[in-house]
């Protein structure tokens, strides 16, 4: 078996990259975003990129670093109303936006991972959605077709991985990492702790390892809140 495990996401990335290449990102805000690689990403220059992705992080966070530096063309996203330089490129007509329903968004890359080429929804019937979509229907009911997604990278983020690529998420920086996983040519991986095969329960793997192509020990990682509420004093 190859090696899998690099120094640093550079070194992950390394002949990998291309100007118009198609990019899967796990991550769900700045929850499970593999804020190593998109450094590594914004660093290499690479241009051009679609991207599908839950949003594209907030201003100068996750996915927003690119955007900032203009290396994303098209975004593919559910949730974007945290980032006010995103909303400024759409509007401006800089940035090409596919808006897509979030369960819809995920079972398209699940879809695509599976090597299903399109499925029927119910979800955005008689919406803006489902302009230019073909529809059917089904039990007296209209569905709307949607494509599976396949890109050219995924790029995802996890809590522990052995040293063969198996992967386990910790609670929600699950979301989205999984299915992106699957839904590109190849699946580069950071982890907080790279432990020794055979160290992890098998019947906790999140993640085959089979579908982790390359992989690196990102940690330490500071854990950023995307809005920070706090109760006000009673006394003040």
């Amino acid at each position: 078996m190859a090696k899998k495990i690099y120094p640093d996401a550079a070194a992950a990335l390394e002949g990998l990259l291309f100007d118009g290449m198609f990019i899967c990102a796990g991550g769900f805000g700045l929850c499970g975003v593999p804020e190593r690689l998109i450094d590594a990403l914004k660093d290499n220059g690479v241009s051009g990129l679609t991207v599908a992705s839950n949003n594209a992080g907030v201003d100068n966070e996750g996915l927003g670093k690119l955007l900032r530096s203009r290396q994303i063309k098209k975004m593919i996203s559910s949730y974007v109303g945290e980032n006010k330089e995103f909303e400024r490129q759409f509007l401006s007509g800089e940035l090409e936006v596919e808006f897509c329903p979030q369960g819809t968004l995920a079972e398209r890359c699940r879809a695509g991972g599976a090597g299903i080429p399109g499925f029927y929804t119910k979800t955005g019937v008689g919406t803006i959605v489902a302009q230019g979509k073909e529809t059917k229907v089904f039990d007296g009911q209209e569905y709307l077709l949607e494509r599976g997604i396949f890109g050219d990278l995924a790029i995802i983020r996890g809590w522990k991985a052995d040293e063969s690529g198996n992967l386990v998420f910790r609670k929600t920086a699950r979301n989205f990492n999984q299915p992106m996983a699957t839904a590109a040519r190849i699946c580069v991986a950071e982890v907080e702790e790279i432990v020794p095969t055979g160290s992890l329960d098998p019947d906790n793997i999140h993640l085959p390892g089979i579908y982790v192509k390359r992989l690196i020990e990102g940690s330490p990682y500071q854990k950023k809140i995307e809005q920070l509420t706090v109760r006000r004093r009673e006394n003040a």
